[in-house]
């Protein structure tokens, strides 16, 4: 290939080639028949990177470029000439290839977590429409797929297991076709990127930038935006990283909540199969490259999240400044199913009823006693939808009544879940300078706001009593345990 001679770097994979040189890349198509993608004619190479540069423009305008032709001359090729046209090639910039998050999953840190589940929300919110595509049969399309390569695949990854995982998603499958279909009726059903895992997803001046979308079949792409979001979910989770994927789903709630409808906690309960689809599809991929053992771990993995953990209700209350949502994070991993339970806060709740930003500082009204109780209301609206979906569920607020606590209490007996409180607590002066120091947080509490909240009584305390000063792993790990058993 011409571009061979230029480039300092090719990069192979299964349907297309990358020439890297100096600060570009160019992509070409195989001219292969796969099933799902057919880019054996010139014109099929050149309709899929036309899209693909229209579709990754929505995420990577400063990646992709522009479609190249590449031309014959007397002497060999060269782009855009006046002859004929052998074939295309999208031009891209160059990146460093160490900065996407497959090489360095260990840097999804709390803050990118949060940052990568909001960035994927606001794309699936300003993603276009697909009323045709997304429900049963969308993810049917990709079920059928893997039964098939699994199926071929059996000998090799073990028969039993094989077989255990295809009836087992089947019957998933038609036990959430219900739901699906309601959700795609609802507008859950849009153009997304496809192919959400760490190998696409670029970090950049400590942003992430997803990439590299599915162009080549809309049956991939058009799917429930929750589907879209499982992929990265899944990924992280199979890393070991359940904590950052913990943290991506509940800012991706908290940021979609702001966009559709309230059935988006309800469809929490569609969460397991989507995982188990999105590493069952893995699971053949590594094996169609060799890799047994990993695409066996894969497997597993399917397995596993068709057999969730049932939900549970936990609540983190205590004065601002002392730790709630740090703990709230730290136990919500370790409760429910995959990748555990969703973190609820008052304080994103709040900012969401005023329509603001949840860094965006609110006013005083916002904080008047019927706005407070709008907020609770909601917060126990959404925890018992997620609970009913089968979605595990912490709550992060002040819970300084005891009205507030019983509400709780009252919530987990409704849902016939098991409960706990924890109520965090610190010295005054250690409160203070807390919320003094605090910056780039949901939380709008100053030392006004503390002194208020030190002036009131919170009367009896049944929930768990922490120390807000020391470790704490110990206590989230005893109060996770308690709720487990």
């Amino acid at each position: 290939m011409w571009l061979s001679g230029v480039s300092d770097q090719v990069i192979e994979t299964h349907c297309a080639r990358i020439f890297l040189s100096n600060g570009l890349a160019w992509k070409l198509k195989r001219p292969v028949d796969l099933g799902y993608l057919d880019f054996t004619t010139l014109e099929q190479r050149r309709w899929a990177l036309e899209r693909e540069l229209a579709f990754n423009r929505a995420t990577a305008p400063d990646i992709y470029r522009t479609v190249r032709r590449i031309t014959r001359t007397d002497k060999g090729f060269e782009f855009d000439g006046p002859g004929e046209v052998v074939d295309y090639a999208l031009e891209m910039r160059r990146f460093d290839r160490e900065a996407v998050l497959d090489a360095c999953p260990e840097k999804v840190d709390g803050v990118l977590g949060e940052a990568l589940g909001r960035v994927v929300a606001r794309l699936h919110a300003s993603a276009p429409v697909k009323p045709d595509g997304g429900g049963a049969g969308a993810l049917r399309y990709t079920v059928v797929s893997n039964a098939e390569h699994l199926s071929a695949l059996a000998p090799r990854l073990g028969e039993a297991d094989v077989e255990r995982l295809i009836a087992a998603t089947e019957a998933a499958l038609q036990a959430a076709a219900p739901l699906l279909e309601e959700r795609r009726a609802q507008g859950f059903a849009r153009r997304c990127h496809g192919d959400l895992h760490l190998g696409n997803i670029l970090l950049e001046n400590g942003a992430p930038v997803p990439f590299d979308c599915i162009e080549f079949n809309d049956r991939l792409s058009e799917i429930d935006v929750l589907y879209d979001l499982a992929f990265l979910l899944m990924d992280l989770d199979f890393r070991g990283r359940r904590d950052a994927a913990n943290r991506v789903l509940s800012a991706w709630l908290d940021a979609a909540a702001r966009a559709f409808p309230e059935s988006l906690w309800s469809g929490l309960a569609a969460l397991p199969l989507m995982l188990s689809v999105r590493a069952a599809v893995r699971c053949h991929v590594h094996a169609q490259a060799g890799d047994d053992a990993q695409a066996r771990a894969y497997l597993a993995a399917a397995l596993a999240h068709l057999s969730p953990a049932p939900p549970v209700l936990c609540a983190i209350g205590g004065l601002s400044g002392s730790g709630k949502s740090t703990f709230a994070r730290l136990i919500a991993p370790r409760l429910g199913a995959c990748p555990g339970a969703a973190v609820l806060r008052s304080d994103e709740i709040r900012k969401r009823l005023w329509n603001v930003g949840p860094l965006d500082r609110l006013p005083p009204e916002a904080y008047d006693n019927h706005v407070t109780e709008r907020v609770y209301g909601r917060l126990l609206e959404e925890a018992e939808l997620c609970l009913r979906a089968g979605q595990a569920v912490v709550l992060d607020a002040v819970f300084l009544k005891a009205a507030e606590r019983d509400k709780v209490a009252a919530l987990a007996d409704r849902c016939g879940v098991p409960f706990a409180g924890a109520w965090l607590e610190a010295p005054d002066e250690v409160l203070r300078r807390r919320v003094s120091a605090r910056t780039g947080d949901a939380s709008d509490a100053d030392v006004e706001v503390l002194a208020m909240q030190l002036g009131q009584d919170p009367g009896a305390l049944s929930w768990m009593r922490i120390d807000a000063q020391g470790d704490f792993a110990p206590a989230a790990q005893a109060l996770a345990s308690r709720l487990n058993d």
